[in-house]
């Protein structure tokens, strides 16, 4: 496939996106306008200079810029507005369904209330399904890096928005905070009804993979490249259909893969794992979701077929019900033929 009909191919193709941080969506331009609007003041001169302060090269400075950048973030108008510039360049890029991440404890512990947050990404979820045509799920992530009774505390401020809150997650500093960590307040998480997931296996060790299967009991890991080190794990997680949200140009901005040619997601496909394709931060990390199909279809030359499977993993591995979900897999057949034909 020529690199041209690869971009038309990948344009177009209905997909469902699963790893992606509504406030890792916010822009230059957007940080600066609404610091503009509430009338704050940023520790950088020009929307270049944050551009700048994006070349970090682990995990943990770009956390620091991230949750700078996460101050200007006050208002329900504002959380709005941020996920609705989300929704609006996903539906761009042939989204259909988004799974979004939200991190409350960075807006609860600088003063905002957790119902200012939550009711400005639900407005901009009701506003998508409605305008774009895009249904949405929100999931609430802990922060590993804080202790897990701040995780009891968070999850009793969301008791309200529990009906509309679709699960939990466990996302920030990796190493040093395993999935043991919170296996409590997962517990509790899933006696509330809610879907469970976690970041593993990205910058941390295989162990942790097994720690959110085993402890944290999730339905779904975020990330889970470094699981390939491990053979036994990885034919667990093919034998139970386990799926992976994949964040190609995430791993490669933070050195996880030093090339995106050595990136391990067609292994992952070889191997039979049900990986997906995501942007993850995608303001800070280089691209939306069809950047990462493009930059990863590119590099290890994947075939139509592997790009088409991995846009059904996507849907496969949402939370949607069957129902849900078959109108998103019909289009995505439809679409098949069209090009096939």
């Amino acid at each position: 496939m020529t690199d041209a009909a690869l971009d038309r191919f990948i344009a177009g193709l209905p997909k469902a996106e699963l790893h992606l941080h509504i406030e890792g969506s916010l822009e230059p331009e957007t940080m600066f306008a609404l610091a503009r609007r509430n009338r704050l003041t940023l520790p950088f001169a020009s929307v270049e200079a944050v551009r700048a302060a994006y070349a970090f090269s682990n995990l943990q400075d770009f956390l620091d810029i991230y949750y700078a950048g996460a101050s200007v973030l006050l208002t329900q108008e504002d959380f709005f507005d941020l996920a609705m510039a989300y929704f609006r360049r996903a539906a761009a890029d042939g989204v259909r369904h988004a799974e979004i991440f939200f991190d409350p404890q960075t807006h609860t512990d600088r003063g905002v209330p957790f119902a200012t947050v939550a009711d400005g990404l639900l407005g901009a979820m009701d506003e998508a399904a409605r305008t774009l045509g895009l249904s949405s799920r929100l999931i609430l992530c802990f922060l590993r890096h804080l202790d897990e009774d701040a995780a009891f505390a968070t999850l009793k401020m969301a008791e309200p928005y529990l009906d509309r809150i679709a699960g939990v997650g466990l996302d920030s500093s990796e190493v040093g905070h395993p999935p043991s960590k919170f296996a409590r307040v997962f517990k509790a998480a899933g006696e509330r009804g809610l879907r469970l997931t976690a970041h593993a296996g990205e910058e941390g060790p295989p162990a942790y993979v097994h720690e959110a299967l085993d402890l944290l009991h999730v339905a779904r890991i975020d990330h889970g490249n470094r699981a390939l080190e491990d053979a036994a794990l990885t034919k667990r997680l093919v034998e139970e259909g386990m799926t992976l949200t994949v964040c190609p140009l995430s791993n490669l901005k933070l050195c996880v893969v030093r090339d995106m040619g050595r990136h391990p997601l067609k292994r992952m496909l070889d191997l039979g794992l049900r990986a997906t394709v995501n942007s993850d931060d995608p303001a800070y990390f280089g691209g939306y979701v069809n950047d990462n199909f493009r930059a990863v279809a590119a590099a290890l030359h994947l075939t139509r077929d592997e790009i088409a499977r991995l846009a059904r993993n996507s849907f496969t591995g949402a939370w949607l019900t069957d129902a849900e979900a078959a109108p998103h897999l019909a289009a995505l057949d439809a679409y098949l033929a069209v090009f096939s034909g």
